[in-house]
């Protein structure tokens, strides 16, 4: 080989050696929360030493795509819009933005409240006067001095825009056969009139320039114990209503409104999805199921999840709400919402069979095991419950306290951004609707793992540590990998750029 050739193949094998060096770096942003004080923080220095005896993997497979996420969100209750209209504008607004702007959580998928729940100031129905079948008295009035207008200012600074999925607690008294805000069932003579409360629904919230994207049936259909407003169903007598009142009518009227069955706990989930999709009859007017996680502190039903997507892998399957419940909520105490001292209603009332499932846990903790668990397990949404509570963890008719991502004193006008906030963050603002779930691979069974592609060829991956022990990821993607500490009691979401943007 003469001179010239040899220094052309020593620049050329230069040349591809520094290429697949380059190949090998995976460049990423890292956000973290955690326990020693972080709060949605984008890490400067994540590198630790190379260590391979000390290196968990995480290699992840975008070629093997799972669900597409429909979005991530909270929820429109008079409790919460009520609280942001007894504080300050700029508070109110800074409140907005953290929920809906693109410097906040982005929030894309959302739910309210049709007539009053427990998360109601007190007890109404847009159809209030008895024997009105035609519902010529409806009106959605006790919505346009709160719920309206937060959804109005929610929108005005969300830039692609979010879902709403509206859920009734109970028909107006007058169409159930106990007369009663709580308990008791649809009269039948009345199906086809609460049917058409739904398109009027549609109606009045269009008028006001606001799009419903889809309904739950009935909110916890089961019942709650009778202590709220409440109607119950059967999984075969809410098939029934929607499959011959409800089904029909939005789809002469609203085509595109999407409704979704069930709307409770997920251990009895697979006897409403046998209903719902028994055959193509049953199911021809049932977009999804929407589902709940308040049958467990810690255990998100995995095979319950797997049932319903494999019976109807073409429907949505999307958790509707989700709180820390049965608790009121601590003030700018950052490290109560990382330690195991909160309970749930079942701390106190689960039959004894039951304990075992509602065990004390840590409010971040759950909330991160859950998502993480249900987007692992083909859910493609999941809904947070109010948005703004007081430090009472209301208000509520019935008071029935519970915790919100973000709390507020209205006497004080101060606002803490709780760790729950955070945590929903790492979800909502990195994983986009249309985002595509994939397959996973992690070698720690201390940790847990989500990724998913966005739609303009970003991957976020969601990496939650309960342990105390700070970890050491080796992250892989091809043949690209990249190193980052993550600290103990924390959650980081990783985010790889497109490379071919």
């Amino acid at each position: 080989m003469n001179l010239t050739k040899y220094i052309l193949y020593i620049g050329i094998s230069f040349m591809i050696l520094s290429c697949e060096i380059k190949q090998e770096v995976l460049i990423v942003d890292v956000y973290e929360t955690s326990a020693s004080g972080n709060n949605l923080k984008k890490l400067t220095d994540f590198s630790i030493e190379e260590n391979k005896d000390s290196l968990l993997n995480i290699t992840l497979f975008p070629q093997k795509k799972r669900q597409k996420i429909t979005g991530f969100g909270g929820s429109f209750t008079e409790a919460s819009a009520y609280l942001l209209n007894n504080i300050s504008k700029k508070n109110r607004d800074s409140i907005i933005e953290a929920y809906f702007g693109e410097t906040g959580a982005k929030y894309s998928l959302t739910r309210t409240h049709m007539n009053s729940c427990d998360f109601s100031l007190g007890q109404y129905s847009y159809a209030p006067i008895a024997g009105d079948k035609e519902l010529v008295n409806f009106t959605i009035d006790e919505d346009k001095s709160d719920i309206i207008p937060m959804i109005k200012d929610a929108m005005k600074v969300s830039k692609d825009g979010f879902k709403i999925l509206a859920s009734p607690w109970t028909a107006s008294p007058w169409m159930k056969d106990n007369n009663a805000w709580v308990g008791g069932k649809l009269l039948q003579e009345y199906y086809d009139t609460w049917a058409l409360f739904f398109s009027k629904y549609v109606t009045a919230y269009n008028k006001e320039g606001i799009d419903i994207w889809g309904f739950t049936v009935e909110n916890e259909p089961l019942g709650n114990g009778n202590n709220w407003e409440s109607m119950h169903f059967t999984p075969d007598e809410m098939t029934n209503f929607v499959q011959h009142h409800l089904g029909p009518k939005l789809r002469n009227d609203y085509p595109e409104i999407k409704i979704l069955g069930y709307d409770q706990n997920r251990e009895h989930l697979k006897e409403w999805i046998d209903s719902q999709f028994k055959n193509e009859e049953t199911s021809k007017y049932f977009d999804g199921t929407a589902i709940h996680w308040y049958a467990s502190t810690f255990h998100y039903f995995s095979d319950e999840l797997q049932y319903a997507h494999q019976k109807a892998p073409n429907k949505y399957l999307i958790q509707s709400e989700a709180c820390v419940d049965a608790e009121v909520p601590k003030w700018k105490d950052d490290a109560w919402y990382w330690k195991k001292e909160a309970t749930d209603w079942g701390w106190d009332w689960a039959p004894e069979k039951d304990k075992h499932m509602h065990p004390k846990y840590a409010p971040v903790h759950r909330y991160a095991r859950d998502i993480i668990g249900c987007l692992n397990n083909w859910v493609d949404g999941w809904i947070d419950w109010n948005m703004v509570l007081d430090t009472q963890g209301g208000p509520n008719w019935f008071k029935n306290w519970c915790v919100a991502p973000i709390i507020v004193d209205p006497a004080k006008d101060e606002v803490y951004f709780t760790p729950l906030y955070y945590t929903l963050s790492h979800f909502s603002k990195f994983i986009r609707p249309e985002a595509t779930i994939f397959e996973v691979e992690n070698s720690d069974k201390d940790i847990m793992v989500t990724a998913a592609e966005n739609p303009d060829g970003t991957i976020a991956v969601v990496v939650f540590n309960e342990t105390n022990q700070s970890k050491n990821i080796q992250l892989l993607l091809d043949n690209q990998k990249v190193n980052i500490k993550m600290n103990g009691q924390s959650i980081q979401t990783i985010v790889i750029p497109n490379n071919e943007n």
